[in-house]
C-alpha cells in the first residue's frame, strides 16, 4: 500500500511528481494544498484544499512535500509545523537550506532537501537529495521512492554540494535548450531555411541525448566515434575545443550559477 502524502503546491513540478507517484503506486491517500486553487485535473481519490486549515482532521501524512515557490515558503510553512516529528518534509524549493526548514518547523523536524530538474515532467529527471540529522533510513527510503518516480536519484551528505548540483542539473536543461537555439541559428547563417534548421537541431540534440542514455560508452568516446580525422566534425570541434572554446565558457557559466545559488541560500 502506498504512503499517505501531503503535497503543498501543485504547479508544473508538483503536478509532475504527483502523476509519477500515482503511476508508480507509491502514493496512498493524497491531499494537495494549492492556495491558488489552480491544480488542473487531479487523479481520482486525490483531495484538494486551498488552505492547510482545511486538511482533513484524520489525515496523518508520512511525507509533506514542499513544492511551492521559494518566495512563498515563509507564508506556507507555519501551517504544517504540526506534522513535524511524525512526517518527513521533502523540499524541492531551490535556495532554501535545511537550516531554514529547521528554524520554521522546529528542531524535531525530519527534513530532506532535494534538487530535481524539469525533465521530471516526462519521468526523465534527476534529483540530488540531502537529509538532515533527524531523517531516518525509513524517511530516506520514502523520499527516494518519491523522487525515483520521476527519474534518477542521487544522495549526498554535504549540503553545500547542492549549489553546484543546481548549476549543473537544475539549470542544465536551459543550457541544452540554448544549444538547440544557437545550433539552429548557426544553420540558418550557413544557408538553411529556419524551419528546417530548427528541426535538425531539435532532432539532433534529443537523439544524441537518447543515444548517450542508452549507450554504455562514455560521452567522450561517443564524441570520438562520430569524429573522423580531418573531417567536418573535426573542423567544428577544433573551434569548440579550442582554449577559448566551449569548456572555459561552460566552466564560467556553472561557476556563476553556483555562486548565485549560494547567494540565494543566504
Amino acid at each position: 500500500m502506498g504512503a499517505a502524502l501531503l503535497l503543498v503546491g501543485c504547479g508544473k513540478m508538483g503536478g509532475a511528481m504527483l502523476a509519477g507517484w500515482m503511476a508508480a503506486g507509491v502514493a496512498g491517500r493524497v491531499v494537495v494544498v494549492e492556495p491558488s486553487g489552480a491544480t488542473g485535473p487531479l487523479p481520482d481519490g486525490v483531495t484538494a484544499v486551498r488552505d492547510p486549515a482545511d486538511i482533513p482532521a484524520d489525515f496523518s501524512p508520512a511525507a509533506v512535500i514542499l513544492a511551492v515557490k521559494p518566495q512563498m515558503m515563509d507564508a506556507a510553512l507555519p501551517g504544517y509545523r504540526r506534522f513535524a516529528g511524525d512526517a518527513v518534509f521533502l523540499s524541492i524549493a531551490a535556495g532554501k537550506p535545511i537550516a531554514y526548514f529547521e528554524k520554521h518547523l522546529g528542531a524535531e523536524a525530519a527534513v530532506v532537501r532535494a534538487m530535481p530538474n524539469t525533465p521530471a515532467a516526462i519521468g526523465r529527471g534527476i534529483s540530488v537529495a540531502v537529509p538532515n540529522a533527524r531523517a531516518t533510513s525509513c524517511h530516506r527510503n520514502l523520499c527516494d521512492r518519491l523522487l525515483a518516480a520521476v527519474g534518477e536519484v542521487a544522495w549526498v551528505d554535504d549540503e553545500s554540494l547542492l549549489d553546484p548540483v543546481t548549476a549543473v542539473s537544475g539549470s542544465g536543461p536551459a543550457y541544452v535548450f540554448l544549444l538547440v537555439e544557437t545550433l539552429a541559428k548557426a544553420g540558418e547563417a550557413a544557408g538553411l531555411p529556419a524551419e528546417l534548421s530548427m528541426r535538425l537541431a531539435r532532432a539532433t540534440v534529443s537523439g544524441a541525448g537518447e543515444l548517450l542514455r542508452q549507450s554504455p560508452e562514455e560521452a567522450a568516446q561517443l564524441r570520438r566515434n562520430v569524429t573522423s580525422p580531418n573531417g567536418t566534425t573535426q573542423a567544428a570541434l577544433d573551434v569548440l575545443m579550442a582554449a577559448d572554446g566551449l569548456a572555459p565558457l561552460m566552466e564560467r557559466a556553472v561557476a556563476d550559477a553556483t555562486r548565485r545559488s549560494r547567494a540565494l541560500a543566504g
